[in-house]
Parts: structure tokens; sequence; C-alpha cells
């Protein structure tokens, strides 16, 4: 499929089969990750891989949402590894992560996969549930797995605003 299709067909699964993600499927979503653009090719993103109880334990204490987690990824920058415009400060971190992020989601679709980006959590807990360095940031939650059966889109997803509104 070409890339409109593939992004007109993602949408955000909330529910998914009880079976693992294969391991070369969650490593070319990783690849993704790893080739995605970031400010001056500094590369500051930094990618958890949940896929064992453990892990999914500790989301559970951190994540509202109780939907099964066949896999997650914790997309995080590193702070002192990123681009920083001289003009104002702005770090790109939280850009290049959501680069990052945004890739590996188009990754898992093109896989067949089903993803959603989690954003309701606190990044403290979710550092310190996961023991994560002080300098490193988190930024998306992305769970991927096999939709299941009666998955669907959210009521409003195919709603697009016209391009007149969009366009500046």
């Amino acid at each position: 499929m070409d890339f409109l299709e593939l992004a007109h067909s993602r949408f955000s699964v909330l529910e998914y089969e009880h079976h693992p993600v294969e391991q070369e499927k969650l490593d070319r979503i990783i690849e993704a990750g790893i080739v995605a653009p970031t400010a001056c090719n500094n590369q500051p993103q930094r990618i958890l891989v949940i896929d064992d109880d453990a892990g999914r334990q500790k989301l559970n204490r951190i994540v509202s949402s109780k939907y099964y987690v066949p896999a997650a990824f914790l997309i995080c920058y590193d702070s002192k590894q990123c681009w920083i415009r001289p003009m104002d400060g702005k770090s790109s971190g939280d850009i290049d992560a959501s680069i990052v992020a945004t890739h590996m989601i188009l990754e898992a679709t093109d896989l067949g996969l089903g993803s959603i980006w989690v954003m309701y959590w606190d990044p403290e807990k979710m550092k310190s549930e996961f023991g994560l360095a002080d300098d490193l940031e988190p930024v998306a939650l992305l769970v991927v797995g096999y939709k299941s059966v009666n998955a669907k889109s959210r009521p409003g997803h195919l709603a697009r605003k016209r391009k007149e509104e969009i366009l500046l």
C-alpha cells in the first residue's frame, strides 16, 4: 500500500489479541525508530522495549488504561544529546522523540499491527518505575500488537478538517 493509504488506514487500537508480537516485527519497528530523522542527526532517542510480564506490571501501575499490552515502546530522549536552537534555547528532544514515535507507529501499521500512542501517564512515575536516568525524558508510550477482531476506530477518527481550514 502507498503511504497515504497507510496513513489513512491507521487508527488508535484499544483491543489486542492475546499473543506476542514476533521478534522480527519488533526489530523492524525499532529500526524505523533508529532511522527516523532527528535535529542535526544527533539521535537523542532512547527506546525502552516492554514486552514481558514484569514490564506490563510496571505499566499497569502507571497507566490508567487497562487494556492488554502485547508490546510497548517507551520513547525517550537524552537531554544531553539534543540539538539546541541558539535563538531561544529550544531543545529538539520532544520533536525528535515524536518523529521517532511516528515512524514506529507507521511501521507497525505497515506490518499489519495495531497501535496506540498513550499520553495519559505521569512522566516522573514512568522514570521511577523503569529506573530511567535523570538525563532521559520519556515522551511517548506506544502500545503495539495484533488488533482484536472487534477493534475499530473511535467515533470521529476519520473526520478531517478541510484543507482550507488547515493551510495558512
